[in-house]
C-alpha cells in the first residue's frame, strides 16, 4: 500500500515539476521574442509618439473628403469596371499559371524531387516578386493600360496560388488515388478524376478570397500606369482634390464589399 501511494506520490511530483519546466521554457521563449522585436523595432525607427500625433492631421486629410464630389462619379466609373477586369483576368492568368505548377510541384503526383523542386522555385520566384515590381517591367515591356496589370496579377498570384494548390493536392484523401493506380489508370487519370475532384473545392476558395486580394491590389497597380482606377485616385492625390479622393475610396469599399458577400455567399454553396 505504502508502495502505492510512493509511486502516487512521485508521480504528482514529477508533473509539477513537468509544469514548471514547461512554465521556464515558455518564458524564455516569450522573452527571447520581446527581445528580437525590440531589436527589429530599433531597426525601423519605431517612433509610437509620431504616429499619435499624426492622428490630427490624418483626421484633417479625411475631413477634407467630406462632402465627397458625387458629380466625380462619371469620371471614376469606368475605371472602377476596369480595376474588377484587371483583377478578374489576373485571377485567370494566376490560375493558368499557378495549376500546372502546382501540380507539378505536390509530392502525390510529382515522385521526381528534381521536378517538385523546379517546380516549387519557380513559383517562390513568381511570388517572391511583389505585383507592384511585376506591374513596373510590364508597363515598360507592353505599355500602359489595364493589360499590364492583369498580368502582373497573374505572375505574383500565380505563385501564390501554385503553392496553395499543390499543399490542397497534397493533402486529398488517397484512397481514390490508390484505387485507380490498382486499375492501371494513367498519371492523367488520376489526376483528372480521383485529385481534382476532391481539391477543387479548396482551388475555388483560394481563387475566390485572391480575387477579394487583387480588386485592391488592382487599385494600386494603377498608380504605376496599370489602368483602373488607382490612376485616377494617385491623380486626384496629387491635385490636392481630397473630395474626389473621397468619392473614389468610397467607390473601392463599395466593389471589395460587393465581392467580399459574395465570395461567402458561393463559399458558403461549396461546403
Amino acid at each position: 500500500m505504502s508502495t502505492n501511494v510512493q509511486a502516487q506520490t512521485q508521480s504528482i511530483f514529477d508533473e509539477l515539476a513537468a509544469r514548471q519546466t514547461w512554465r521556464f521554457k515558455h518564458i524564455v521563449y516569450i522573452a527571447l521574442i520581446g527581445a528580437f522585436l525590440a531589436w527589429c523595432a530599433d531597426g525601423v525607427n519605431l517612433r509610437p509618439r509620431e504616429v499619435f500625433n499624426a492622428v490630427p492631421i490624418i483626421a484633417d486629410y479625411f475631413g477634407r473628403m467630406w462632402p465627397p464630389k458625387w458629380g466625380f462619379v462619371e469620371a471614376i466609373w469606368k475605371p472602377s469596371i476596369e480595376t474588377i477586369y484587371v483583377a478578374l483576368w489576373g485571377n485567370v492568368i494566376a490560375t493558368i499559371v499557378g495549376l500546372p505548377l502546382g501540380i507539378l510541384a505536390a509530392s502525390t503526383v510529382t515522385q521526381s524531387r528534381i521536378l517538385r523542386g523546379g517546380a516549387m522555385g519557380i513559383l517562390n520566384v513568381f511570388r517572391s516578386i511583389s505585383e507592384l515590381i511585376w506591374a513596373i517591367l510590364f508597363v515598360a515591356a507592353v505599355g500602359l493600360g489595364p493589360f499590364p496589370g492583369a498580368l502582373a496579377l497573374g505572375m505574383n498570384y500565380g505563385g501564390i496560388l501554385g503553392r496553395l494548390y499543390a499543399e490542397a493536392i497534397e493533402n486529398v484523401d488517397k484512397g481514390p488515388i490508390e484505387a485507380m493506380e490498382a486499375t492501371g489508370a494513367s498519371k492523367l487519370q488520376v489526376i483528372m478524376f480521383a485529385i481534382l475532384p476532391q481539391a477543387m473545392p479548396q482551388f475555388v476558395t483560394y481563387n475566390l478570397y485572391w480575387f477579394e486580394v487583387g480588386v485592391r491590389s488592382a487599385t494600386v497597380l494603377g498608380m504605376v500606369g496599370a489602368g483602373g482606377i488607382g490612376f485616377e485616385l494617385i491623380t486626384s492625390i496629387r491635385l490636392f482634390e481630397w473630395r474626389e479622393v473621397g468619392v473614389i475610396l468610397l467607390f473601392i469599399l463599395g466593389m471589395v464589399t460587393i465581392i467580399d458577400m459574395t465570395s461567402t455567399y458561393i463559399r458558403g454553396r461549396l461546403y
